[in-house]
């Protein structure tokens, strides 16, 4: 059965282009991405791997380690790190895990046969502090993903397990915020000192209260 939210997120032990790995050792008492690949010295990867690189800052800012996964072995991804620098200016700066037995990819439901019975579908998976699965994304293999989407849910992720709120549509950080359903008005006002907006009975709007 495919992993669901609030599913703790399988623990492992695998060799990455930074040595071995324990996943929950890693990971601390942080926050984790978890993303796959389908195959070394693809295209649409190699753009993939670059553009985190980019952003390992941002992740780095909200407490969170991004780990990559490729069914090919670590001494491949050690020679596409040189392709991903070369196309895209930026080093593989995050563990690459070598996944040839399939082991992580299968405790994670990475490999779609309908799709290919081979390689990985683009996965991600984000795992709070708690070790519990908190999204799952599943792109097909001809789609790159958008990582400031991801950047986007994380924060919403972040921000609702720290107070009792939603994230509208298309929400990004600084916007206000929805307070959630379970707060009566009384309530809501005692924890949002800055107020609130009601649209309707259930839909009321707060500045995003950790700014």
């Amino acid at each position: 059965m495919a992993l669901q939210l609030g599913d703790a997120a399988p623990d492992f032990t695998v060799e990455t282009t930074e040595g071995d790995l324990n996943l929950y050792d890693y990971l601390g008492d942080g926050w984790g991405i978890l993303f796959s690949h389908p195959k070394d010295f693809t295209p649409v990867c190699t753009t993939e791997l670059g553009e985190v690189a980019r952003l390992k800052s941002e992740f780095d800012k909200r407490n969170t380690k991004v780990i990559g996964l490729s069914v090919d072995p670590v001494d491949s991804h050690g020679n596409w790190a040189s392709d991903i620098k070369d196309a895209t200016g930026h080093e593989l700066n995050f563990p690459l895990i070598g996944d040839k037995d399939r082991t992580v990819a299968d405790l994670y439901g990475m490999v779609h046969p309908n799709a290919s019975d081979t390689m990985t579908v683009r996965s991600v998976f984000i795992i709070g502090p708690d070790k519990k699965i908190k999204l799952t994304i599943t792109y097909p293999a001809s789609t790159g993903r958008n990582f400031q989407e991801i950047l986007r849910v994380l924060d919403s992720l972040q921000l609702s397990a720290q107070y009792p709120v939603a994230t509208p549509v298309n929400w990004t950080s600084g916007e206000d915020v929805i307070v959630g359903v379970g707060l009566t008005d009384e309530e809501a006002t005692a924890k949002f000192p800055k107020g609130f907006t009601k649209i309707k009975p259930y839909l009321r709007y707060t500045p995003q209260p950790n700014l």
